[in-house]
């Protein structure tokens, strides 16, 4: 059975690479019969499957996304090697029906899941694409697109202590989005983010290939790192670079309410926190009235004691706010809490009782005193959220603009994630106002034309692809394309027009074909 399907597939490889348009008369049922024949019936669950909810529900990670009006695919792949998701690339192209891809399902609009306007979709989900292959002797990794975070960071520590990555802070993250947006975490000042550190990678194109670094060409590769997913193809696995870590990593939390002095220390966080040594990171997260400096520090406390009272005395940091632990110790520790273990960093499973919605910003300068003042103003308002801090300096701003996609570079001081959350006891209209509002008073004091943002914080208030005869308007795409990309958005188009000039792989902020429409 397994050749035949092997079989079936080149007859659909061949056919495709002589088949241009896709057409317009083709069904659901062609797309489901294509499917059947290529991939065991098991990896396929269709709307009328008992467990297609499940399935879908799995790693869905906020409720606002999943509503009885939410478009929901009309089947969901879950390919257990790269045949499968060929043979539904091929499908789709045939079929008309186009193809989402979810890795760990924490795209912060759903676009991996689900499709704004009506429409005609099927899900590749790669969940079951979750191997991590360590060579310690190369220093290096593959991983698969479906893959956590927290598998990778686990398989790492299994086989060096030595090593780590520079990734973000979520285990449950999949590691297929979260590359393909860039990627960053507590090791963003000493190694950059996640994709200066890719090394290779394969991805299945629009036309059912399978490419590696070499086969896809320098553009695409470019593009893949930072681009966002989805736009060139679906990423399987990536190569990276593994970095060495000390054996001993110091951790602090020091909250100062605004009363212990919150906006002075804060005033002068933002222009010392970019310009320490780089083994030393220190984020604010800020709710309420607390702002509280969370750090990992590449060394012992003995040795960040003096430095934090020569560079960043107005903190008061003292021995008793050291936790020293190692690298791996350090990834439950920052987000899951102090009780939680490293094996917990590969629990995978997800909670729908939380609603939230976040937009994201880049500060170029730092922000004045009184408007520090009036920041807390708003997080005492009701409905309020909260806002984190991320500093830059060090490896991140080295790396030119132009060299990976992902464009948040030289002269950052920070980047800032809003946030906010709510129950189902109430609409979240109330809390998606002010996120707004938030937002709109901070655009005086950050990045302006492009006002910049992150596209792993994917916000579509930003802006929605215009479809102009079956082909995505690259003018229509810049008005939010330039905020993610700034002066790498025309590359990306370019780099798309070259993989998938027909615009199959596309979503609601897919990376448009240069070229193809104005």
């Amino acid at each position: 059975m397994a050749s035949f399907r092997t079989l079936v597939l080149a007859v659909l490889i061949s056919f495709l690479a002589c088949y241009a348009p896709v057409s317009s008369l083709a069904s659901s049922d062609g797309f489901l019969k294509c499917l059947s024949a290529a991939i065991p019936k098991q990896l396929l669950y269709t709307q009328s499957s008992p467990s297609f909810t499940s399935v879908l529900v799995s790693s869905i990670r906020n409720p606002r996304l999943f509503t009885p009006t939410t478009v929901r695919p009309l089947v969901i792949v879950t390919p257990t090697n790269a045949s499968h998701v060929q043979a539904a690339v091929v499908c789709g192209r045939q079929n008309d029906v186009r193809i989402r891809v979810r890795s760990g399902g924490h795209d912060y609009e759903g676009l991996s899941f689900r499709s704004v306007r009506p429409e005609v979709f099927a899900v590749v989900d790669l969940v079951n694409l979750r191997s991590v292959s360590v060579d310690q002797k190369t220093a290096t990794a593959w991983v698969d697109s479906g893959a956590t975070l927290g598998e990778l960071y686990y398989a790492i520590s299994k086989a060096s202590k030595q090593l780590g990555f520079p990734a973000g802070l979520c285990p449950t993250v999949g590691v297929g989005g979260h590359f393909s947006g860039g990627g960053f975490g507590m090791l963003l000042r000493k190694y950059g983010v996640a994709i200066d550190n890719v090394l290779d990678a394969t991805l299945v194109d629009a036309k059912g290939r399978l490419l590696d670094k070499q086969a896809m060409g320098a553009d695409v590769f470019w593009a893949i790192r930072g681009g966002g997913g989805e736009s060139f193809g679906i990423v399987l696995s990536w190569k990276v670079k593994l970095v060495p870590v000390p054996p001993t990593v110091t951790m602090f939390s020091v909250p100062k309410s605004v009363n212990e002095g919150a906006v002075d220390i804060l005033t002068k966080w933002q222009e010392v926190a970019p310009a320490l040594p780089d083994d030393l990171f220190i984020r604010v997260v800020i709710q309420k009235q607390v702002a509280d400096f969370q750090s990992m520090y590449l060394g012992t406390c003995d040795t960040l004691l003096p430095l934090m009272s020569s560079r960043f005395p107005e903190l008061g940091f003292n021995r008793s706010h050291c936790k020293e632990m190692t690298w791996i110790q350090s990834v439950p520790y920052i987000y899951l809490g102090s009780t939680a273990t490293v094996e917990d960093i590969l629990n995978r499973t997800t909670s729908l009782d939380t609603f939230n919605k976040a937009k994201s910003d880049y500060v170029l300068q730092a922000i004045p005193k009184d408007v520090w003042v009036q920041i807390f103003a708003w997080l005492a308002k009701p409905n309020a959220g909260l806002m984190i801090t991320d500093p830059y300096g060090g490896k991140i701003s080295s790396i030119p603009e132009s060299a990976t996609a992902f464009p948040h570079r030289g002269g950052v001081l920070f980047n800032i994630q809003y946030m906010n959350f709510w129950s189902a006891a109430t609409d979240g209209s109330a809390q998606i106002k002010w996120l707004k509002d938030f937002y709109a008073f901070m655009g005086t004091y950050v990045s302006k034309n492009p006002r910049q943002a992150y596209v792993n914080y994917r916000d579509l208030d930003l802006g929605e692809n215009v479809v102009v005869g079956n082909i995505t308007s690259y003018q229509a795409g810049k008005v939010w394309g330039e905020k993610y990309y700034k002066g790498n958005f025309q590359r990306l188009a370019m780099a798309k027009g070259e993989v998938d000039p027909s615009d199959y792989f596309r979503n609601e902020q897919s990376i448009p074909p240069l070229g193809a429409s104005k």
